[in-house]
């Protein structure tokens, strides 16, 4: 919850309790800009996941479940 100050009708922000934000982290990129595949069996796109960041290149099914039923 933020802190005001009352003055003649406006408020002003004092101060706002949580994480300070660091303008200086590299940008993330937008969902769209993400490499995408296509599974061979459902045959829909699947994109990039942080977990699967050293190994994109070997990644072939969207899901445990389209890799069982190959």
């Amino acid at each position: 919850m933020a802190v005001f100050e009352r003055t003649m009708g406006t408020r002003r922000i004092l101060s706002f309790p949580g994480p300070k934000l660091n303008l200086r982290m590299h940008p993330m990129k937008s969902k769209y800009e993400l490499p995408t595949k296509i599974c061979p069996v459902c045959r829909l796109p699947f994109s990039w996941r942080k977990k699967w960041k050293r190994d994109w290149a070997n990644v072939v099914y969207c899901s445990k479940r389209c890799a069982s039923n190959k």
